[in-house]
């Protein structure tokens, strides 16, 4: 098992999580977070001042996926958030030990399905 995080902004959540939902990612968590990458932030003007945004509004999105849906999901997540200019996110795969849900005590792959 694998867990996805992606960094996207927030204005493609929407085009992000249908595109898990139609390659069959059932299962996600949001966050909403603030950060940086290389651009350190944007100035911007506001009434003829200038004015620098160090922390820009980002969302975090988590799914846990089986191995071999993993280049399919981070495909659609990356798809469905570029717009090809910078600030556009990072994509990060993690491997996962173990996943149980607690309602049933199932364990692994039937955990996450």
């Amino acid at each position: 098992m694998k867990k996805i995080e992606a960094i996207v902004r927030p204005e493609k959540l929407e085009s992000v999580r249908m595109a898990l939902e139609q390659n069959g990612c059932e299962g996600l968590t949001i966050s909403e977070i603030e950060g940086h990458g290389k651009q350190k932030g944007i100035v911007q003007q506001w009434r003829g001042e200038k004015y620098k945004i160090n922390l820009m509004p980002k969302i975090k999105i988590e799914v846990v996926v089986c191995e071999k849906d993993v280049e399919r999901i981070t495909k659609a997540i990356i798809d469905s958030a570029r717009t090809g200019e910078v600030g556009d996110g990072k994509v990060f795969i993690y491997n996962i030990g173990t996943a149980i849900r607690i309602r049933t005590g199932e364990k692994g792959e039937k955990a996450i399905m």
